[in-house]
């Protein structure tokens, strides 16, 4: 009877608990955090998709990271979207102990997020002494894309094109990524007309190839790369991704992406396939900013 009591008790507890997250598979499958770290460990490149915002997903990104080094040590390597090619040195001076935290802001330009949700990442990689690759292109370019199209890269000065994917770049906006991309646009009140849009879309393809691009001129074989995005530069196994399958069909990815739901414990199909492992977040979880 006493036992009977106490089980009843721990049941009441479990349907009263409130989870901050729940990874699932790409079936929808509910998975453990162990399992998506096993997954990671056998990567070449893993991607940590995020939402630029939340809090649960910074954390995960610094437990990851923790775990994937405590297995893998120096044949970990790390790169993210929020730091820009041209900052490279800036970055590499910092984790490398060259400057201080107080030099670095004056010499990088870090997001307005910084401080709560990336210096951790990048000061774990300054303790460990890990190589950290700023992989995005810079804003500048992007932003010349969205405005003028791809053709406006070809002023860039041939030594500013280091910090781009190389010229010129293949985008397909027949992608279902890119395709959802002007699609969204085109259903706004302020609807663009459709070279605007396709420009927009471009945009979003530059970074990605420069992330691609750096990834992989920075990949040493038998390391396991660890890149931080928005979820959305590798949902669908698209974005960045299709952009390293183009050079290195074989190399073995694992990705991750964050969705907000409602009810964690009741994932949406609509996001089945998103990735390999979906981690969800509840809606109302508070925001960094």
């Amino acid at each position: 009877m006493r036992y009977l009591l106490s089980f009843a008790i721990l049941c009441f507890a479990f349907t009263r608990d409130k989870p901050a997250y729940q990874f699932y598979n790409q079936k929808l499958k509910a998975v453990d955090y162990q399992k998506v770290l096993k997954e990671a460990e056998e990567a070449d490149v893993v991607f940590f998709g995020e939402l630029h915002n939340n809090p649960i997903c910074h954390w995960l990104e610094l437990q990851l990271t923790k775990d994937l080094y405590a297995s893998r040590k120096d044949q970990l390597m790390l790169g993210a979207e929020m730091f820009e090619a041209d900052n490279q040195t800036a970055l590499s001076d910092y984790v490398s102990g060259k400057t201080t935290d107080k030099e670095f802001p004056k010499q990088a330009r870090l997001w307005n997020n910084y401080k709560t949700d990336y210096r951790p990442l990048v000061d774990f990689a300054r303790e460990h002494k890990l190589t950290f690759i700023a992989t995005n292109v810079p804003r500048r370019y992007a932003s010349a894309v969205a405005r003028h199209g791809l053709a406006s890269l070809d002023t860039v000065p041939t030594a500013q094109k280091a910090w781009i994917a190389p010229l010129p770049l293949t985008v397909d906006l027949t992608l279902p990524g890119y395709k959802a991309m002007l699609d969204m646009m085109h259903s706004g009140n302020s609807k663009p007309d459709s070279e605007q849009a396709a420009n927009f879309a471009r945009a979003q393809a530059i970074k990605d190839a420069t992330m691609a691009y750096f990834i992989l001129q920075n990949r040493k074989p038998g390391t396991t790369f660890l890149h931080y995005n928005g979820s959305y530069h590798s949902n669908n196994f698209e974005g960045i991704i299709w952009y390293l399958r183009q050079k290195q069909p074989d190399l073995k990815i694992v990705t991750i992406a964050s969705v907000e739901v409602p009810d964690v414990a009741k994932p949406d199909k609509a996001n089945q396939n998103l990735a390999n492992f979906i981690l969800h977040i509840p809606t109302d979880m508070t925001k960094t900013y």
